[in-house]
């Protein structure tokens, strides 16, 4: 019967192939406004955790957080999933590239959701796993220039890039030692360019890969880490091979299927759940009759039961109890 182990305990299990007490459970959002500051930030994420009882407990600060002390701003304009507009980047010409400082993670917006960090942790406890959320550099290097100016950069200006991707995986690793230090179980790394609409595999290797792994092979001692690989048509056979234990990707919206990923990869796969037509406009019977299929599709061995992506602001309460309920045996 579910409950006879802790939250920690069933995602061991679930990472060491174990069947346990039932399928893991989890869902995360966006909290725009409380995503502000330190003590609002946490305050969400701990209401949240207490209401739905989910097995970790995925930290989602603005996307703004790990580069707004570059000089990045940005307003909450009311966005479904919660995320906010940039209104002001701050690489202009491919020189700025050259001209970034590696940050200190104890000032400014690192800084602070560190705190938000350390109080969500002694207010959950050991026993439920918390992870923070950290975009690649290659996402930073986007909101530091803006879409479309990155690829620009990208193909013109690849030396000033890559000099700027230095800087920011040392600001990178820095801010994830110092939050290792809060206590979190791991991190959720956030890949948003892996898509053939974006770029090439080539170009993602140049770009992409070779920081996310100077990121990952740093981690330490962290033991539940989750690659969310963002998008459509990604080509999720390059990333089998970094060392985390979970990805999540958009499974019901993308290939590859759930069972496809669980095949090409050793590790646990996130998903199962449509974050829309299943979440938002569904019914919590719809939800359980999903998730139960997600569940024999996997014979609920290395799955835990999500979404592809955040859910939205605007999913129903309900919707999200019955994820949380659909795994109860």
């Amino acid at each position: 019967m579910r409950n006879s182990v802790n939250h920690r305990q069933r995602m061991e299990t679930c990472l060491s192939g174990g069947v346990g007490d039932g399928v893991p459970v989890a869902l995360w959002r966006h909290f725009p406004v409380d995503d502000q500051a330190p003590g609002t930030l946490a305050g969400a994420h701990i209401d949240f955790q207490r209401t739905y009882d989910y097995d970790l407990l995925k930290v989602t600060p603005a996307s703004s957080y790990m580069v707004r002390d570059w000089g990045v701003s940005d307003e909450w304009r009311g966005a479904p999933e919660g995320t906010r507009s940039y209104i002001r980047q701050v690489i202009n010409e491919p020189e700025d590239w050259t001209r970034l400082p590696v940050l200190d993670p104890f000032q400014g917006s690192l800084g602070g959701t560190l705190s938000a960090l350390r109080t969500i942790i002694q207010e959950l406890g050991e026993a439920t796993p918390v992870i923070q959320t950290i975009f690649s550099p290659l996402a930073q290097a986007k909101n530091l220039v803006g879409r479309e100016r990155l690829v620009i950069h990208l193909r013109q200006y690849p030396d000033a890039l890559q000099e700027g991707l230095r800087t920011i995986t040392e600001s990178t690793m820095r801010y994830i030692a110092a939050a290792r230090e809060t206590g979190i179980a791991g991190i959720f790394y956030a890949v948003q360019h892996a898509q053939y609409g974006l770029l090439t595999p080539a170009e993602y290797d140049t770009f992409g890969r070779r920081f996310d792994l100077n990121v990952l092979d740093d981690l330490g001692d962290l033991w539940l880490n989750m690659l969310h690989l963002h998008g459509e048509n990604i080509f999720f056979d390059r990333f089998i091979d970094y060392p985390v234990s979970i990805i999540n990707w958009h499974d019901q919206d993308t290939p590859p299927s759930l069972m496809q990923g669980k095949t090409l990869f050793d590790g646990a796969v996130c998903g199962g759940l449509s974050r829309d037509k299943t979440m938002i406009l569904g019914t919590p019977d719809l939800v359980n009759t999903e998730a139960k299929q997600a569940i024999e599709t996997t014979a609920g061995q290395r799955f835990i039961l999500g979404t592809g992506c955040v859910t939205f602001t605007t999913t129903p309460r309900a919707n999200m109890i019955a994820a949380r309920q659909s795994v109860e045996i």
